[in-house]
């Protein structure tokens, strides 16, 4: 009995040190619908993604959610020069990496071929 509760004990100390250690990013379904945008129009700010998103994606969150990809290496990004005659301020234009596209292929066929046919 005791030898069993110590052979539990460890997997799950095992367990718990592989979940701590894994640093796979994650592709939540925000995420993959802006790579998604991304990849059809190469290069969009902020608020076309949210336009194009056709309210999937609202104003508030939309940047968050795009440094945060930016972070995990999912997009790229580069400042537009400002209108030199209209006088703005540079947007910021993002863009899908090869990293981020390949994430989307792997979330892609996740939801292709390992999810249950019942879920989708």
């Amino acid at each position: 009995m005791i030898s069993v509760l110590i052979d539990i004990s460890l997997t799950l100390c095992k367990i718990r040190l592989m979940s701590a250690q894994s640093s796979v990013p994650t592709l939540p379904p925000k995420q993959a619908l802006i790579l998604e945008l991304l990849v059809e129009e190469s290069e969009l700010y902020g608020l076309q993604l949210v336009e194009a998103s056709k309210g999937k994606l609202k104003r508030g969150t939309v940047y968050v959610t795009l440094g945060r990809m930016e972070e995990k290496g999912f997009i790229t990004s580069r400042l537009e020069k400002a209108p030199a005659d209209e006088g703005g301020l540079p947007r910021r234009l993002y863009k899908a990496s090869a990293y981020g596209r390949r994430a989307l292929d792997a979330y892609a066929h996740v939801v292709r071929h390992l999810t249950p046919r019942l879920a989708r």
